[in-house]
């Protein structure tokens, strides 16, 4: 019987592994200039945690959480994103008093269609601030944002769209406002939209339904902009200034974000290159969730990264380390042939020794060198070693030397 991978889950191999490892570097380079310190959650949380932070009539709970029941009993779901997770490993550790600025990286499960950016198990950045009020961080959050676009050089790619939710009463106010006008219109709507218009009428505003689409474009729609303070519209407004230069960067006031803990500034960077699944960044401010959870009252705001979709934007330059191929051709001392290729390790991290790790002939393992991309190879026979001298070949060139150990060394300090 063969086995297949789930559908959805995706297997990366080694050449995709160094891209990963070239876009995790960029990311963590950002991610120290600001001072933000890595934490590391589990994988599983309690089901319910999603259903109170994520919001019981969003798609995530209702279609795509991937969740069981465990040998006691317990509901266990797989996270589907890292904030729920997060908050909840503060307020466990009662450090949610504190400042916190945090970052972490790793898988996020979501039963959806697969398609091209989309996976079942896919992976995020999330980056949260913890216990700063709105205003400066909200400032700074984009100014992360906006050194990683610039980082992974994906800058004239990308779009960041921003809008302010305002306060509590002013979402109300907004959601009331906005469902006795969509009521006129409910039976054009979708039944997943009929049904969003009773639990989360703002939901509508990013409904993917073209009917839903061509009402929301009707001019006598309510405008979250004339429901929202001078102080939210400023911010929104310097935002602009700070980052119009670096960034394309534009007020978007039907931006929802769809999920329920948002409150104040939401975001969201999209890319054309990305086709439907557009979106590779998105987040806001959640003051409230802390306190929902169980905290002390706290602000807060954070974004998450799709990974898995930068992947499509982000050309990695690698940083190149010249190869040598160790070929081991001697009898039945090979341990003494591979003590030298230690050394040559040892005098030089900026090389790559790799080993073929066969009996086969040296005419078979000169061609696999050549496969494996080598610019040289190091070859010790039994009389190499009685002798202490040992070829070195120069793959490019197709010449090679009896070299001593400590010409070896010499000549690995110069590449």
């Amino acid at each position: 019987m063969k086995f297949h991978s789930l559908r959805g889950m995706q297997d990366i191999f080694q050449d995709d592994s160094k891209r990963w490892r070239a876009l995790r570097s960029i990311l963590q380079t950002v991610l120290d200039q600001y001072g933000i310190g890595e934490v590391q959650n589990p994988i599983l949380e309690n089901l319910n945690l999603f259903v109170r932070t994520v919001g019981d009539a969003s798609d995530i709970v209702n279609k795509e959480l991937y969740s069981f029941e465990d040998r006691n009993g317990e509901h266990i779901a797989l996270r589907p994103e890292g904030t729920a997770g997060f908050i909840r490993s503060v307020i466990e550790k009662k450090i949610e008093h504190e400042s916190q600025k945090a970052f972490y990286v790793g898988p996020m499960f979501r039963y959806e269609r697969p398609q091209k950016g989309r996976f079942r198990q896919f992976h995020q950045l999330g980056v949260e601030y913890i216990g700063f009020p709105e205003g400066d961080a909200d400032i700074e959050i984009i100014s992360i944002i906006s050194d990683l676009l610039e980082g992974l050089k994906i800058s004239k790619k990308a779009v960041i769209n921003i809008n302010h939710l305002g306060t509590n009463d002013v979402k109300q106010e907004y959601c009331r406002a906005l469902k006795e006008f969509l009521l006129d219109y409910k039976d054009s709507l979708s039944e997943i939209d009929q049904k969003r218009l009773d639990s989360n009428p703002l939901r509508i505003l990013d409904s993917k339904d073209e009917s839903a689409k061509d009402i929301l474009a009707l001019s006598d729609l309510p405008q979250y902009q004339d429901f929202l303070a001078n102080q939210h519209l400023d911010l929104l407004d310097s935002l602009i200034a700070s980052f119009g230069s670096k960034n394309a960067i534009k007020i978007n006031h039907k931006l929802v974000r769809g999920l329920d803990y948002y409150t104040g500034l939401v975001f969201e960077v999209v890319s054309n290159e990305l086709g439907a699944q557009d979106s590779f960044i998105g987040g806001g401010r959640y003051d409230n969730l802390i306190s929902e959870l169980g905290g002390r009252p706290q602000s807060a705001i954070g974004f998450a990264v799709g990974l898995d979709r930068v992947l499509n934007l982000f050309e990695p330059v690698y940083s190149y380390k010249k190869k040598v191929i160790f070929i081991n051709l001697t009898g039945s001392d090979r341990h003494h042939a591979y003590n030298i290729a230690s050394k040559i390790r040892e005098a030089s991290k900026n090389i790559i020794v790799e080993s073929i790790l066969t009996d086969a002939s040296l005419k078979s393992q000169l061609r696999k060198a050549n496969k494996l991309g080598g610019d040289f190879a190091l070859i010790i026979g039994d009389g190499e070693m009685t002798n202490k001298k040992f070829i070195w070949k120069d793959l490019n060139e197709s010449s090679q030397e009896f070299v001593t150990l400590e010409e070896i060394i010499g000549k690995i300090h110069q590449l």
